[in-house]
């Protein structure tokens, strides 16, 4: 089956703030996040194989990867804009959007799938109005799934803020749902 891409979901060219279009090693900039982000490419000698490291680091330093971030990471390391967005939006371990105020992890590896991990999933998808991979439009939960947790005796599994729960109930899924 052939995919095809939507080029418009691309970010288009368009004039940089000044403070992005400063070459790091001229004046640096302002921001105290930035400079943090500024020395981490510095200390990869500008190499763009290093653009992974950098990104990772970038989502620490800020959270998420906004536009600018990511305009600013390509001018540094001389790389197309388009290309930093690919490697941004390939790997599932970056995100574009601020982060939820909660997070909601759903294992479905094949023992907490025969543990009746989809009953779970549904019921958070009802109680909450999202599908896994989004977040509440008020921005306090995202909804996520894994391939495994890697606590398969515990299934089913779902990690609530990086807190682990074994052998879960759609009960105990409403119990925490009224928490947040």
């Amino acid at each position: 089956m052939v995919q095809t891409i939507n080029y418009s979901l691309l970010p288009t060219p368009f004039s940089l703030p000044s403070q992005i279009m400063m070459n790091p090693t001229q004046q640096p900039p302002t921001d105290n996040h930035l400079q943090k982000l500024d020395r981490t490419i510095k200390r990869y000698q500008y190499q763009q194989d290093a653009l992974i490291e950098i990104l990772h680091t970038a989502q620490e330093i800020f959270g998420y990867l906004e536009e600018n971030i990511l305009l600013h990471i390509a001018h540094s390391l001389k790389l197309p804009p388009s290309q930093v967005y690919g490697v941004a939006t390939f790997y599932h371990l970056f995100s574009l959007k601020p982060p939820a105020q909660h997070t909601c992890i759903v294992c479905t590896g094949t023992a907490c799938y025969f543990q009746g991990n989809q009953t779970i999933l549904t019921k958070l998808e009802k109680s909450t109005h999202i599908r896994a991979g989004q977040t509440t439009a008020d921005g306090k939960l995202s909804l996520h799934t894994a391939r495994c947790l890697g606590t398969c005796g515990l299934a089913p599994v779902v990690l609530f803020d990086g807190v682990l729960f074994g052998r879960t109930t759609s009960e105990f899924i409403g119990e925490q749902m009224s928490k947040i």
